[in-house]
This record gives structure tokens, sequence and C-alpha cells, in this order.
């Protein structure tokens, strides 16, 4: 009586559930004295009450239904246990649902494994908890781990259409960012077929659209974890065209949400996927509808459908922005065509100030994908003046936009960029050099990224705020610090800030210390080629300068590490050693006479003798030119 009165009855359901009949259901379902046929229809009643609202699953979960339901499945009794799989399916598909409840006794994973032979529901339940509870990678190796790949395989051939779908979407998020079970899945074989060849089958347009859906996402999972090659004609002629047609206005929204942010993650990384995506159904123009109306008018017949688009339309225009910033990555000539898709520009400012997390981030990668492009920097960019809500996204968002915000700055503040005056205008270096603070090395990269761009070709009095906003204490945090890349930047930003004569020395007058305290500690610190030559880059733009030089010329320690990097067995390295040299004993120059005498001494015109025979023509010339200064 009780099932027939909650089928379908929402407020029967809650009735029963504040009348306490859950611990009194879960308690008939656990005496060992109840007949099967009562414990199977407990376990109906309390998979019909878990079909209710959340807050109905909530109650469930408060009276521990977990745990009784998977001692249920050790009864020999088939029905029994299909009752208790279909009741613990719908709760674990829930929202509400904690997946870590499934792996919390190490004996339910191979228990359910050993299951999955018993008829094709104990197949369909199970294989749809697992793809409901497989949330990461600890998840995905635990099931690895316990012979999911093998015991769901032959699965993909069950004769039910519902069991075929439960294990194909089992392996889509098994496969899911995880290398280790795509490699695995290339070479399984089902009745002497390979699964990859099973999930093509599964694309073809006579299939159920969520199929070909979820094994063009198997495909991806693989293609991109390397195990099949992104020129293969299952991915090129197959799953690249399936996923293409998601994107059409008659597909429903979360299958055009789904469609085109599975293409984004297939051709992220590869040029050649986003070319030939690029000319397939003109998927360019066909985005833009995403924009529009959420669902196509033949889809509107019924008006919950219509309320449900609308409220989930900001799904679809996330997924248009990340598979737009896929589709420009890499090649000019599609990043042309995307901004000149109607209103694109526009669309990505006023992404960028929506509401939702999800759609912010994903304009702003549309926009770090577009602003690779020298030309729309000075064109697009400018004329929307792109730079304004970027700037207001970077005040106080979360760290994942920050990151690509910051990506995106940095390459407005290239010297051809137009924008690179507003943004300085806008209070950009306060904003960069608290960025170089961050715990986040990706953000910290970036800051100082941008204060590089910033400094190069700038005005003094912008390389002055530059060194100001810094401070000294951060410049030598920056170059202490453990990454290498932020070391790299901060030794580009020092050499950006010392070029052109007058700020170099004006530079040196006020901070010559701290910088020749910093070159010293890195020539003799423990650094790779490519840091040194940088550091001695520094050191012969400082030699460069007018009054600068004399903070060498009278340290006598940094001329013995000149001395010594000119006799180095990294040619790089003698080049950069030779450029501080030829600044120093320039002719022209006051006091030049002074100092090639005191370099004379210290046995420099020895080593530029030895390198004027060197077999490198490079160090040749340059030793030969600087010699010719002591002749002239």
């Amino acid at each position: 009586d009780m099932k027939n009165a909650v089928i379908g009855n929402n407020k029967q359901k809650a009735n029963l559930i504040v009348l306490g009949a859950v611990p009194r259901l879960l308690y008939l379902l656990q005496q060992e004295s109840s007949s099967t046929e009562l414990r199977t229809e407990c376990a109906v009643v309390l998979g019909s009450l878990a079909m209710g609202t959340e807050n109905n699953v909530k109650s469930l979960l408060d009276c521990h239904i977990i745990p009784a339901l998977l001692q249920g499945l050790l009864s020999p009794d088939l029905k029994f246990i299909e009752a208790c799989l279909r009741c613990l399916r719908t709760i674990f598909i829930s929202p509400v649902t904690p997946e870590d409840l499934l792996y919390t006794d190490a004996t339910v994973i191979s228990h359910l494994m050993a299951l999955l032979s018993r008829s094709r529901y104990t197949q369909e339940y199970i294989c749809q908890i697992f793809s409901h509870c497989c949330k990461g990678p600890d998840h995905q190796t635990i099931l690895f781990n316990h012979g999911a790949v093998q015991n769901i395989a032959h699965l993909l051939v069950s004769t039910s259409y519902k069991v075929r779908m439960q294990a194909l979407k089992c392996f889509s998020v098994l496969a899911f960012e995880n290398p280790q079970v795509s490699m695995t899945l290339v070479n399984v074989s089902v009745d002497g077929e390979l699964l990859p060849q099973i999930f093509v089958k599964m694309l073809q347009r006579d299939k159920p659209i969520e199929m070909q859906l979820t094994s063009a996402k198997c495909l991806t999972s693989m293609c991109r974890a390397g195990a099949i090659r992104t020129d293969d004609s299952c991915i090129v002629l197959k799953t690249l065209p399936c996923l293409v047609r998601m994107c059409s206005k008659e597909r429903l929204l979360e299958e055009r949400v789904e469609g085109a942010e599975t293409l984004a993650y297939l051709i992220e990384t590869d040029v050649e996927l986003q070319r030939i995506a690029s000319i397939t159904d003109h998927l360019i123009v066909m985005l833009a509808d995403y924009f529009k109306y959420p669902s196509s008018v033949s889809a509107i017949t019924d008006i919950k459908r219509l309320d449900h688009d609308l409220k989930h339309a900001h799904e679809l225009r996330q997924a248009a922005f990340k598979l737009y910033a896929s589709l420009g990555a890499n090649d000019e000539d599609i990043r042309k065509k995307i901004i000149e898709t109607e209103n694109m520009m526009d669309r990505i400012v006023n992404g960028l100030s929506e509401s939702s997390i999800k759609v912010r981030l994903a304009a702003v990668r549309c926009l770090h994908s577009l602003s690779r492009s020298v030309q729309q920097l000075r064109t697009s960019f400018q004329d929307h003046a792109v730079w304004k809500p970027l700037m207001k996204v970077l005040q106080n968002a979360p760290n994942e936009i920050l990151v690509v915000a910051s990506s995106t700055l940095c390459n407005l503040l290239l010297e051809f960029s137009p924008s690179k005056e507003p943004i300085l205008e806008s209070g950009a270096i306060e904003l960069l050099c608290s960025l170089t603070q961050s715990e986040n090395l990706a953000l910290r990269v970036n800051g100082i990224w941008a204060l590089m761009n910033m400094a190069f070709q700038a005005e003094q009095k912008i390389k002055s705020d530059i060194l100001r906003g810094l401070s000294t204490e951060q410049l030598f945090q920056l170059l202490s610090d453990s990454d290498v890349n932020v070391l790299m930047k901060t030794l580009g930003l020092l050499r950006n800030l010392l070029s052109t004569r007058p700020h170099i020395d004006h530079i040196m007058s006020t901070h010559g210390k701290q910088i020749m305290q910093a070159v010293t500690l890195i020539l003799e610190g423990e650094h790779n080629i490519e840091v040194k030559e940088q550091t001695l880059c520094i050191l012969a733009n400082i030699a460069d300068g007018t009054t600068a030089k004399e903070l060498i010329m009278t340290n006598d320690d940094i001329l013995q590490k000149i001395k010594y990097y000119m006799s180095h067995s990294n040619a790089k390295l003698q080049l950069a050693a030779m450029f501080c040299i030829s600044n120093l004993i320039w002719n022209e120059e006051e006091g030049s006479q002074e100092r090639q005498d005191k370099l004379r001494d210290i046995g420099i015109v020895d080593i530029l003798h030895k390198l004027s025979q060197s077999s490198d023509p490079n160090l040749c010339d340059k030793a030969k030119t600087a010699l010719q200064q002591y002749l002239a």
C-alpha cells in the first residue's frame, strides 16, 4: 500500500518521511527474520522515496541507508539484490550524496564487480553507480585496480541498450584525463573487436544522441592521453565531425553544451585539429547562435523546456567561449574569423562581467586566446577598449580567473599594443606588483612577466614607478625564487629597466648598490646557463651607462667574475662577458684609457688574444674588435 501511495507523488513521499517511515522500513529491511519478499518491498519503497526531492535523499542519508543497502547486497536472493542496487543507484545519482560513501569499505567495490555478472539489471545499476561516483584520479585508480576495464568491457556489446549506455558512460569517466586507463583501453578487445572500433560504431549518426556524445568523449580522452594519434582517422573523420554535429541548433541545450566543451578539449593543443574544426559545417558561425536563444524554435514544444533553457542559457555561452578559445589558440586566420563573427568583441566584453564565474572564466580564456594576435591587439582590442573590463576582472577574482586574466594583460602590455598607455593610467603597476607576491606560482610569473613587458622601451617615469612599486626587498625575493621561470622573467625585467643610457645611469644612481648585489648573488649561485647569460647581459647594459660603468670598475669581485666567464666552456657565456668588456673599453668615451689600463692589469688583454684565435667566429670577431680599441 505504501508503495502504491508514494509512486509519482512527492507530497505523499514527504508525508511518509515526516511520519518516521524510513527508520522502520530500514529496520524491516535488515531483519534476518523478515521474508525476502518483505525485505524486497521495503527496498522498493525506499527507492521510490529517494526518487523524490533532494531533501528526501538527505533524510534517507541521515538514517544511514547506504550501509544498510550495501549489507543487503550480500543476500543470495537476486530480486532483493536488484531492489537494493536500484535504490543505491537512485541515491548515488543525487547531487546531495557524497561519492566517497561508496569507497569507505574496500570490500564493496570488489563485491559490486562480482555482482556484474548476475543480471542485466545489476549491470545497468552498478555501471550507473560507478559512473556517478567516479570523481577524479583517486576514484579512477580504485576502480581501475579492481578490474573495472576487464569487467565492464564486454557489457558494451550487451543486448540491452541501457546496459551498453551505462557501460559506455563508465568508460567516459574512467578515461577522462587519465593516461593509464586510456592506454589500457586501446588494447582491450571484445569479441575480436578493439574498443576504439566499438566506440567508433557507437558514434554513427543512426545511434541515439547520448550514445554518440558519450563515445565521442571516450575517444577524445584517449586522444588527449596520447593513446590515439591526433591524425588517426577515427579522430579526424569520426570523433571531430560528430562533436561538431552536436553544436547545431537542432540539438538540445545540454547536448550543445557538452558537444562544444568536449570539442574544445579535443582540439585544445593540436593546430591541425583546430584548422579542420574551423572549416567543418561553418562551426564558427554556428557557435554565434549559442549567444542568441537557448533553444531552437522546434524544440520549444513545452513550456517547461523553455523555462529550463532560459535558466541554463549561461552554460551555452561559456561552452561557446571555451570552444572559440581552443579554435583560436594558434592560427591567425582562425582568430580573424572569430573576431569578425557578429558582435564577437562585445559578447566577450559582456561575458567578462557576467555573474556566473564559469562564464567569466571562459570569456577571459577566449580573450587570452585572441590576444595572441598582434594584429587584433592593434585593431579590435583597441576599438573595444577591452583593457577596461579586463582590469576590472583583475580586481578581486579567484585565482583561476586571475591566472588567465593576467596572462592576457601580459599580451596587452607588449610594446606594439596601443592599450599599454591606458592600462598604465588605470593603476596596473600596483596591481601587478601585488601579483608578484602571490603564493600561486602562475600568478607570480604573470605579474613579473607583465612588468617586464611594460618596462620594454618604456619612458623613465614608468621604470621608476615599477621599481618603486616593487621595492628592493621584493626584487631580491623574486631573484631568489625557487622557480626558474620567475627568476628569468625578473632578470628580463631588470634588463628592460636598464636600457638606454640616461635610464641606466638614473636607475643605477638610486638602486646601484642593490642591483650589483643581486648580480653578484646570481653569478655565484647554482644556476643554469640561460640565467647566467641573462645576468651577464644585465652587466653589459650597466657597462653601457656613462656613470654606471664606475659601479663595475670599482668592484674587483665583479671584474674577476667577468674575467672568469670570458674563459668559460660555454660560448654563450663567453660572448655575454665580452659584451661587458667591449662596453667598458670603448674608445670614444671619457675615461676609457684608465679603464683599458685597469683591465689590462688584471689580464683581460691576454684572454682577448687567446679568444681572437677561437674557432667560434662570433667570439673571434668580438675579441678582434675589442683588441682594436686598445690599438686605436
